[in-house]
């Protein structure tokens, strides 16, 4: 997969997780001894240091223990690829796809879904289409893909990201 599709990619993985709950400080975390058997297996390792993590984290972690826990086989391999693929991306790069999930958040629900049908829309075209689009893109300066954007999705205008090679 190459680089811009991994990013999209990854960035629209992120946008269909639900989002969590905002809370405010020195709110309850989760009780070690109120998770069930299976997902106390599945964080052992995290036991030891469980109660002195963020709130936010152990709620984090307990609800992806939940979600693998559910998953079936082939589930858990394309999620292990990913997460691979995640810890394979240089920190600047992970930084960048989390400055993008972030300004994804602070989108409207009308937007992100806007977003994430154009994503499908692109998905959908043959191969060949799809590399027009993204030499097109590449060819457009910061302001055209603003307009691109505030057009194809209603968003707000906001400075435009750094221009990078192979985008």
């Amino acid at each position: 997969m190459n680089k811009l599709a991994w990013i999209l990619v990854a960035w629209l993985m992120l946008g269909s997780a639900p989002a969590a709950a905002e809370e405010p400080a020195g709110s309850a975390g989760v009780a070690w001894d109120s998770l069930d058997e299976a997902t106390q297996d599945l964080l052992a390792g995290q036991k030891s240091t469980w109660n002195r993590l963020p709130p936010e984290r152990q709620r984090a972690m307990a609800d992806g223990a939940d979600r693998w826990l559910e998953m079936d086989e082939a589930e858990r391999a394309t999620a292990r690829g990913r997460f691979q693929e995640w810890r394979n991306l240089a920190p600047a790069e992970r930084e960048r796809l989390r400055e993008r999930w972030k300004r994804f958040r602070e989108l409207t629900p009308e937007q992100q879904e806007a977003l994430r049908n154009a994503y499908r829309r692109f998905q959908s075209l043959p191969p060949e289409q799809r590399d027009e689009l993204r030499q097109r893109w590449q060819r457009m300066t910061p302001q055209q893909r603003q307009r691109v954007i505030q057009r194809r999705t209603g968003a707000r205008p906001s400075q435009p990201p750094p221009r990078r090679s192979g985008d």
